[in-house]
């Protein structure tokens, strides 16, 4: 199967811009790029006359089954609104996270996203097979996705925050993990589902479930992700407990690492930042979640200097309601030059984290984050026809400053998922509607 997307602005993000090119999908590959019109043959040939090609975006954080509970303790710092809604949680069950992760995932492929890393870490006892449910979301929307099963194995009698009948032991959670690897993660170069090892946070997980959860990842030649450096409150519960920040209790664990990427990151001291730099230690950036909860502006700038992979993630979505993607390329721009100016943070360098930091962060550059022959045919056709992008002459500027865009298209793997900004992988309107009444479900009683 030969498609040919021509007439199209094109930033490759990994080489030259083209103004006007095009980009030939052969089955599931970019089989070529260049300038101008493609004089070849093709199945189908897309006129993408006023639209931008950018690589598919990657969202390196997030908590699909939040879908569900958008909306709740909306002026509650990050501890209470856990606190708040841990107990709402734990009524999850598969049907109910199956409808969250439909609708999820359904919204991010709607604003650009291909790739989605799920941070999973709530398995109530009677809850079901959790993995599962995201899994079949994942092949109902047709997205990537690098499923994070976390854990938690301290409760509220332990002095974490989840209650106890939350969390599970930690042979069960080490078990379950390990299941999920051998049942779903495929190496290969263009896998649909890779699964990574997540423990929670250390405020919800013991020091032997994040070690061993490292031995574990390791062992099975895997990814490790965790929440790290959220907040302020953070810090100071680290420093009393273990005597060194979370940073540096995450180093001494064996969890500052090429093959962990953790999430926020937003309170490192300068050699903390070199530290991640030093062992390319990836950092997921949710901008618009740390702005919902005032966790503060994470170093972005820093660690991009430091030469830490930075990617971007739109965090739950009961932290960011919206659940977009796209605009996250906005306000990380936002947030970096608020902290450090207007040479804080560049429109490419935002495109940047978006694609290429993200694939870095979950060990997929070589197949993904650029528009290169050779790579994934995963890619978003941004409209920027309209009213919104009207006398922009930069199209990345267009992308990035202006309202996001509908698509004209959005290709995973070469395959179609959005079209003339439309859900064609299934139907919007019977998700919302299970949506709907899975969130009422978990509102009873509340």
């Amino acid at each position: 199967m030969r498609t040919v997307v021509e007439n199209a602005a094109i930033a490759t993000v990994s080489g030259p811009e083209h103004r006007n090119g095009h980009v030939l999908i052969e089955d599931d590959r970019i089989a070529a790029v260049g300038d101008g019109a493609f004089a070849g043959t093709a199945d189908e040939r897309v006129d993408a006359a006023g639209c931008l090609v950018t690589p598919g975006l990657v969202n390196t954080h997030h908590h699909l089954y939040q879908w569900a509970t958008r909306g709740l303790a909306a002026d509650h710092t990050l501890f209470e609104w856990l606190v708040a809604l841990y107990p709402v949680w734990a009524k999850l069950n598969a049907e109910i996270t199956h409808a969250a992760g439909s609708a999820g995932m359904a919204r991010l492929a709607l604003t650009g996203c291909t790739t989605v890393a799920d941070h999973h870490y709530v398995f109530p006892a009677d809850g079901g097979d959790q993995v599962a449910a995201l899994v079949a979301a994942r092949e109902r929307i047709g997205l990537r996705l690098h499923l994070v099963r976390g854990s938690m194995d301290r409760g509220e009698s332990d002095g974490g925050l989840p209650p106890d009948s939350l969390v599970e032991t930690a042979e069960a959670a080490l078990l379950g993990t390990e299941a999920a690897i051998d049942r779903y993660h495929d190496a290969s170069p263009g896998a649909h589902v890779q699964i990574a090892v997540g423990p929670c946070s250390p405020f919800s997980v013991t020091e032997r479930l994040m070690a061993e959860s490292a031995e574990l990842a390791r062992r099975k030649g895997v990814r490790l992700h965790t929440h790290l450096a959220e907040t302020q409150a953070e810090e100071k519960q680290c420093l009393a407990e273990t005597g060194l920040t979370p940073a540096e209790y995450a180093d001494k664990l064996g969890w500052l690492a090429s093959d962990v990427w953790l999430a926020h990151t937003v309170h490192l001291a300068p050699d903390a930042i070199r530290r991640f730099g030093a062992t390319a230690t990836g950092s997921a950036h949710c901008p618009t979640s740390n702005g919902r909860l005032g966790t503060g502006i994470a170093p972005v700038r820093d660690l991009l200097d430091a030469g830490a992979p930075v990617g971007l993630g739109v965090d739950g979505a009961a932290s960011s309601e919206s659940g977009g993607l796209a605009e996250e390329l906005h306000q990380a721009l936002l947030q970096a030059r608020q902290r450090g100016g207007p040479t804080g943070l560049t429109t490419r360098e935002a495109l940047w984290l978006g694609t290429m930091g993200g694939a870095r962060c979950l060990g997929r550059e070589r197949d993904m984050g650029s528009v290169e022959v050779g790579k994934l045919a995963d890619l978003a056709v941004w409209d920027l026809s309209g009213l919104n992008y009207a006398g922009i002459d930069d199209p990345v500027a267009a992308l990035v400053l202006a309202a996001p865009p509908p698509l004209r298209r959005l290709f995973v793997g070469g395959k179609t998922v959005v079209a003339g900004g439309q859900l064609k992988s299934a139907d919007e309107t019977a998700i919302a509607g299970e949506l709907a009444k899975a969130s009422a479900r978990l509102r009873e009683d509340r």
